[in-house]
């Protein structure tokens, strides 16, 4: 396993693991980003690409571990038999950021990749007002055809049949006048999994007239933390930028 980079730390949130960054001097605002990890919980601890935005920024970030949950409100065994995903973010990872940064919607940014991308999108549709904040890097929008390419898919352990998954994508949660003030996703054009669903999506807000911005055109490595990392300086910039614009916004 490679070293991390920056001062990282382990902690757990209601039973389950965290992992905790902290940055040399942070940002004056009390920002915090809130990260979701990919179904393969992939690491951030050693990505120097993003190591060194929540540097720059000053952004401490908090990474909980929800195993391939996929950040749904369905029971995943293999995450916990009694609590969600959804349920643990908004019951117990919140009020441990409020308690530990004096963090509070809208000083939470919420971002994700591939599995998490679609989770934060999700929640984001779902709680606009909790997370006004949100960017997603590859997001695995219709994930319900994992399901459809193989029959031992632990979303079969969430949902019964591919429509239902369907139902609860994304996609479908979107609120035609209530939505995310700031919402950002990208998508490498080689992604042949995931390009199609973040290509829908736009399509919808654009109909809609949801405002969003969204970069589906740069290619860079397909699906996975080659494009991840490619992405992490405007992904970050965003997230920066839109909590200022949310601390300056007249209510």
């Amino acid at each position: 396993m490679t070293a991390d980079i920056g001062n990282w730390s382990e902690t757990t949130i209601a039973g389950h693991p965290c992992y905790l960054f902290e940055p040399e001097k942070r940002n004056p605002h009390g920002y915090v980003g809130l990260y979701l990890h990919g179904v393969h919980l992939g690491r951030l601890q050693d990505k120097l690409e993003f190591v060194a935005q929540f540097e720059k920024y000053g952004l401490p970030v908090v990474v909980p571990i929800s195993q391939r949950s996929w950040w749904t409100d369905r029971i995943c065994p293999e995450f916990d038999p009694q609590i969600s995903a959804q349920q643990h973010l908004l019951e117990n990872v919140l009020p441990f950021i409020a308690e530990k940064y004096d963090a509070r919607p809208p000083q939470i940014g919420l971002f994700g990749t591939s599995m998490g991308g679609q989770g934060a999108l999700r929640l984001a549709y779902k709680f606009p007002d909790k997370f006004p904040v949100v960017a997603a890097i590859s997001p695995a929008i219709d994930y319900q055809e994992r399901m459809r390419r193989d029959d031992d898919d632990p979303l079969w352990l969430q949902y019964d049949r591919p429509e239902e998954a369907r139902q609860d994508s994304a996609t479908l949660h979107i609120h035609p006048l209530n939505w995310p003030r700031n919402q950002f996703f990208c998508c490498c054009g080689d992604d042949i999994d995931w390009w199609e669903s973040s290509e829908r999506l736009r399509m919808k807000l654009y109909s809609l007239g949801v405002p969003h911005t969204c970069e589906l055109e740069l290619c860079g490595g397909g699906h996975g933390f080659t494009y991840y990392g490619m992405m992490a300086p405007r992904v970050m910039q965003f997230v920066y930028e839109s909590l200022e614009k949310e601390r300056r916004r007249i209510v």
